[in-house]
């Protein structure tokens, strides 16, 4: 069996988090290690638990989505980011 894409949900949502957590949880091939609703703590989670895959609000409360992919992507050029927004 392959190896689980691991995933970091940023949003500042709880509720939205949550539901994404449980529908992405549901596929086997897929594992969430983390998530936060704050970037600062999102560029720290994802420089320890090193995703295979980023999904980050476009608003955040500390700092805009954008902001915060730039960052990662300067940190993580190999991890995929996804943003999403409601």
């Amino acid at each position: 069996m392959a190896a689980k894409k691991t995933l970091l949900i940023v949003d500042d949502h709880t509720l939205f988090r949550e539901g994404l957590k449980t529908i992405i949880s549901r596929n086997p091939a897929y594992e969430v290690v983390g998530e936060t609703g704050r970037g600062e703590t999102a560029i720290q989670m994802a420089k320890s638990l090193r995703p295979d895959l980023i999904l980050v609000d476009i608003s955040l409360p500390d700092q805009s989505g954008i902001e915060l992919t730039l960052q990662l992507r300067k940190s993580l050029p190999k991890t995929f980011i996804m943003m999403v927004t409601m």
